[in-house]
């Protein structure tokens, strides 16, 4: 992004929109999920990985600031330093991934799905590593088998089925709108 111009702001804006959206749908399941990662993987599908990492920043800063962005439309700095905010703030860790990878070929489908995949595994990292130090201070030591089983593994394949789904509607997106990749 070489410059800031209204369009790039409108894009920015519209997808950060979205990604609040995502973050109020829940869908119900044996552990409930919101699309919070879907509007995450679709803002850097549609913008690339500059803007869409702008996006996701501005969510994260909208939510920090109070406004009720977040899942269960919660918001504030507490949610962020709350045992789960480092799943939040691990959004940013996805799309500096998306950024470095897809620099080498911004066109490459394996390597944009790959470096979303890779920004997940940076996400259950940061979130996991977060929870386990906020949730240790409070109630005491948790071992980390224990949070992967609450705060990884039953979202691993909703995920994925998210990052799938974001990767082809983007797409589907970008040709209708005929929307050349950005880095």
């Amino acid at each position: 992004m070489n410059k800031i111009n209204v369009k790039s702001m409108t894009q920015i804006a519209m997808i950060t929109a979205l990604i609040c959206v995502c973050s109020w749908i829940t869908i119900p399941s044996v552990v409930p999920f919101t699309l919070q990662t879907f509007g995450v993987f679709i803002a850097l599908e549609l913008l690339g990985g500059i803007k869409g990492t702008v996006a996701i920043a501005l969510y994260i800063l909208l939510g920090a600031i109070g406004l009720p962005v977040f899942s269960n439309f919660q918001g504030g700095i507490s949610k962020l330093l709350s045992s789960t905010g480092g799943y939040i703030v691990g959004f940013l860790v996805t799309g500096l991934i998306y950024i470095v990878l897809t620099k080498i070929n911004k066109e490459s489908a394996p390597l944009r799905i790959s470096a979303m995949i890779l920004g997940l595994a940076g996400v259950y990292t940061l979130g996991t590593l977060w929870f386990i130090r906020v949730y240790s201070a409070a109630n005491g030591s948790v071992s980390l088998q224990t949070v992967l089983g609450w705060c990884v593994y039953p979202f691993i394949i909703p995920d994925l089925i998210k990052l799938g789904l974001a990767y082809v509607i983007g797409g589907r997106v970008k040709k209708a709108l005929n929307i050349k990749n950005e880095a």
